[in-house]
């Protein structure tokens, strides 16, 4: 069903968002703003996730505040008890049956991650839920963290989708010149994936990346072809491939023996507007049991996000400050672009009005 909206709407809402990890949401609820909407997520009987609205029927307070106690979700000021469909089902001496339900939300548990569908429950589809292949699987290995920032998300797909800011924010770790001199390449595949790929040959490798190589028992003095290929699928989650391999070895194509690859993950969930929930994370196909390894790049990583954190941030501040200047777009631009309008058209398909059934003619 669709509801007035007087404020522009800039996030889908019928689809899955990351709104925690699995170990955020251990024996007491977790509260999480998604999508402007404030929800409470919990363990319920026998460890199934459950979200609820953070929202007391009561008095208002937040369930989040509250506890679980034998699968219930119990409101800490004054011990009401919710279900997981948002119906209350008791209160210390008192006759709740009757409250109205607060919204319940469709959750699953995937990957080791927590997903959430904001919007109408009807349309909520599990096939929808994209697959992580390195999960669970022995030949990868996986790790991350989550960072809370205040920009409007799609400038963080924006980012992703652009990857020549790496020559400039990012100097000291993963940025070259080579970014900026080789060319990109984006493809749009209906409304369901955008491509922005870039390869490199016979360059030196960054800093992070001779790390990387030495963590794999390769030398890393030598010239190397280094590839990203950043895929956006609605509403925000961008999965970027990338590596290096000794050069003359097939690049991208090169056996596992002559490369270091990774799949870069990263989940962007609005929260708001002007803010978002960042999951980040790499998952490696190289020397997948070396914890020290793993520990290694995610330290790598987080720095790599602060540095992204901060621009972000003061970006958002400048376009709020002033809303009326244009910005400029180049060929580079190209798959942050695309990716906005793949975000717009489905946010259009939701707001479309539904047609009657048109009366068969006798």
């Amino acid at each position: 069903m669709n509801t007035p909206n007087t404020q522009e709407q800039i996030y889908p809402r019928n689809t899955w968002y990351v709104a925690a990890s699995s170990a955020e949401v251990t024996d007491k609820p977790l509260g999480r703003q998604i999508c402007g909407e404030r929800m409470v997520f919990y363990r319920a009987l026998e460890n199934r996730i459950a979200a609820v609205e953070d929202f007391c029927p009561h008095r208002g307070a937040p369930l989040s505040l509250g506890r679980v106690c034998e699968g219930k979700l119990v409101c800490g000021y004054h011990g009401l008890e919710m279900g997981c469909d948002g119906k209350t089902i008791a209160m210390p001496g008192q006759r709740v049956r009757g409250f109205p339900a607060i919204k319940s939300y469709p959750v699953e548990e995937r990957y080791g991650f927590i997903w959430v569908w904001p919007g109408d429950k009807e349309a909520a589809d599990l096939a929808l839920i994209p697959n992580l292949q390195w999960h669970d699987n022995p030949e990868w290995a996986y790790d991350g963290g989550l960072f809370h920032i205040k920009a409007d998300y799609r400038l963080m797909i924006d980012n992703l989708m652009d990857l020549t800011h790496e020559t400039y924010v990012h100097s000291t770790s993963i940025g070259q010149t080579e970014i900026d001199e080789t060319p990109c390449k984006t493809e749009v595949i209906g409304d369901s994936e955008v491509v922005t790929s870039r390869f490199m040959e016979s360059i030196e490798a960054p800093p992070f990346w001779k790390m990387a190589l030495r963590c794999n028992g390769l030398a890393d003095d030598v010239l190397v072809d280094r590839w990203q290929i950043c895929r956006f699928t609605p509403p925000s989650h961008v999965l970027i491939e990338v590596g290096v391999a000794h050069a003359g070895k097939g690049g991208y194509d090169a056996a596992d023996e002559h490369k270091v690859y990774s799949m870069v993950v990263d989940f962007i969930t609005p929260e708001t507007d002007g803010s978002m929930w960042y999951f980040w994370g790499m998952a490696r196909k190289f020397n997948p049991g070396d914890a020290s390894v793993t520990e290694a790049i995610k330290q790598g990583q987080h720095k790599i996000f602060s540095e992204d954190l901060e621009m972000l941030e003061l970006q958002q501040r400048n376009l709020a400050d002033y809303p009326e200047r244009q910005l400029l777009k180049l060929n580079i631009d190209a798959g942050g672009v695309q990716s906005r309008r793949v975000i717009e058209r489905l946010i259009a398909q939701e707001q479309a009005p539904v047609q009657p059934p048109v009366a068969a003619i006798a």
